[in-house]
């Protein structure tokens, strides 16, 4: 399992609350692109209308650049395909606004290009602190075993 894109802040500025593996439709020229690693989810997001799941602000850019279509939008909106039971719970959860849908991870499972999407909830300032001392004091002590 390859995995082609991460957005590592999502762990960092979010809590995650709970996680969802869904399928994403490509164009031809896309698949290849994010097979290639050139896409991006910097400040991607999911949004639920009516009863399909978007994946808003994604950016992929043109495999070949030269010989992509005139009309290309790399950051144009992507279904994402989940079932009609996930959908409804993200769409129920969607309504409180203290949480939103945000993609983690592109990857691949046998021949079909997957998305990690988690249903999170922001932190506070005083949560990313503490977040930072965790991460300081494990590196740490990796650095004290490794040592011995």
């Amino acid at each position: 399992m390859a995995h082609y894109a991460e957005n590592r802040k999502v762990r960092f500025d979010y809590e995650i609350l709970e996680k969802f593996e869904a399928g994403i439709e490509l164009l031809g020229e896309e698949v290849k692109s994010v097979r290639g690693g050139r896409m991006s989810l910097e400040g991607a997001f999911v949004l639920v209308r009516g009863r399909e799941c978007f994946l808003i602000n994604s950016n992929i850019p043109p495999y070949q650049v030269k010989n992509a279509a005139k009309d290309y939008d790399p950051i144009r909106n992507r279904k994402l395909l989940l079932t009609k039971k996930e959908i409804a719970e993200l769409a129920g959860s969607e309504k409180n606004k203290a949480l939103t849908i945000v993609p983690i991870s592109v990857y691949n499972k046998g021949r079909k290009i997957k998305v990690e999407i988690a249903l999170v909830k922001g932190k506070k300032k005083f949560d990313k602190r503490e977040s930072i001392k965790k991460r300081d004091t494990e590196r740490e002590v990796r650095r004290e075993f490794k040592g011995r």
